[in-house]
């Protein structure tokens, strides 16, 4: 008698193997995000991650759909985007070619009658990303990428998508979700979501991570610096966080000091290399004037 295959078990099936296969995927989850994706996996809930900006959270989907090796359709919102853009929109040149091909040489009557049904088949659908995401048949992360830029009235665009993974379309009914999407909607809390959005998502906030954690990001995302070198960039970015800023260093930017100090060959960080380095960890020269300030108070000889 031949064997049943058996299917092999998910990376998302734990808290464990969701931080083991992120891990794997370059990105280090703590024990409370690997367990939000967890259970978003599990209860085929979307994740509303919000925190500040560049501390991960669009990293974070972009690391599930590798780790999972589902294809990532990306969302990115800004004001203004309406239907058209983040669900579908008719094809009308295409359209109007099939309707001029259709009624060459006949009476507008039996011309509309061959093209009516037509013209308003899948065919002619352009989908955008929410429509791509409910009409795919393999397996999918979807990212909605800072969902807090929407309006609130595009905002109610999402709310059929997230509660039963169905888009309404007119022409052609309601199309139903083959296979339901992983769902993460980033926020960076620039304004207050709708408590409608926010029931049907599971919440998980991503703030800066501890300077133990983020010596381990460093270590991993830049081969080649020393565990010493890693922990003291970590421990200087985390005491520039601590100052009064218009914008606080986030992790990418620690990354990119990270790698200018060993293109540099510096192989230990003091006041001084951090004074020399302001303008890669802060984007306001007012932030930086005022670090510069404190650190040169600080490191003064007393």
């Amino acid at each position: 008698m031949s064997e049943i295959p058996v299917e092999p078990p998910s990376v998302l099936a734990t808290p464990r193997s969701v931080g083991d296969a992120l891990r794997t995927a370059g990105y280090l989850p703590d024990e409370t995000i690997a367990g939000t994706v967890h259970l978003a996996a599990a209860l085929e809930k979307p994740v509303l991650v919000e925190g500040p900006a560049g501390t991960g959270k669009t990293e974070l989907a972009k690391s599930v759909a590798l780790a999972t090796g589902a294809r990532l359709i990306r969302l990115q919102c800004y004001e203004g985007l309406d239907e058209a853009k983040a669900l579908y929109e008719w094809d009308y040149r295409k359209q109007l070619l099939r309707i001029q091909a259709g009624g060459a040489g006949r009476s507008d009557t039996e011309g509309w009658e061959d093209v009516e049904g037509d013209i308003f088949s899948e065919h002619y659908l352009l989908r955008r990303p929410l429509l791509e995401a409910i009409r795919a048949e393999d397996d999918v992360v979807l990212l909605i990428d800072e969902v807090d830029r929407l309006d609130v009235e595009t905002e109610a665009l999402l709310l059929e998508v997230l509660s039963d993974y169905q888009v309404s379309i007119p022409e052609l009914g309601t199309i139903t979700a083959r296979r339901r999407p992983l769902v993460f909607l980033t926020s960076n809390n620039s304004r207050e979501l709708s408590e409608a959005l926010k029931r049907r998502c599971l919440f998980l906030h991503v703030g800066y991570p501890s300077p133990e954690r983020e010596r381990e990001i460093v270590l991993s995302r830049v081969p080649g610096i020393s565990e010493r070198l890693a922990g003291q960039v970590a421990t200087a970015v985390a005491a520039l966080r601590q100052m009064d800023l218009k914008k606080r260093p986030s992790v990418s930017e620690t990354l990119d000091w990270a790698r200018t100090l060993l293109l540099l060959g510096v192989e230990s960080v003091d006041g001084e290399a951090l004074l020399r380095h302001l303008n890669v960890l802060l984007k306001h020269q007012s932030d930086i004037e005022s670090a510069r300030t404190r650190l040169t108070r600080d490191t003064r000889p007393r």
